[in-house]
């Protein structure tokens, strides 16, 4: 089973694009340490203040898929805050 998890991210605090390229390589190192997950941004590299990030994982269960996806987006709300990150989708394939 993959799942597969694509939300925007805004960065209000960010001023340019080296600050966005910090931010979201912070972002994407914790995910990926925290969970072993595959993390991109995959869209608007050129816009500072936005970011489309993609996450993907392989597991035997959907079901501890699902936990850990809810815990990784619990965990980019804490970071991003909650108002910072909309149009989150999960999809499962296979």
């Amino acid at each position: 089973m993959i799942a597969h998890l694509v939300f925007e991210i805004r960065l209000p605090e960010s001023g340019s694009l080296k600050d966005k390229r910090q931010i979201i390589r912070s972002l994407r190192d914790r995910l990926r340490k925290r969970y072993n997950i595959a993390v991109a941004e995959t869209e608007f590299q050129d816009l500072w203040q936005r970011a489309l990030i993609e996450v993907v994982s392989v597991s035997s269960s959907r079901h501890l898929l699902e936990q850990m996806f809810n815990r990784v987006m619990d965990d980019v709300e804490q970071i991003a805050g909650p108002d910072n990150v909309f149009n989150c989708v999960l999809d499962f394939i296979g």
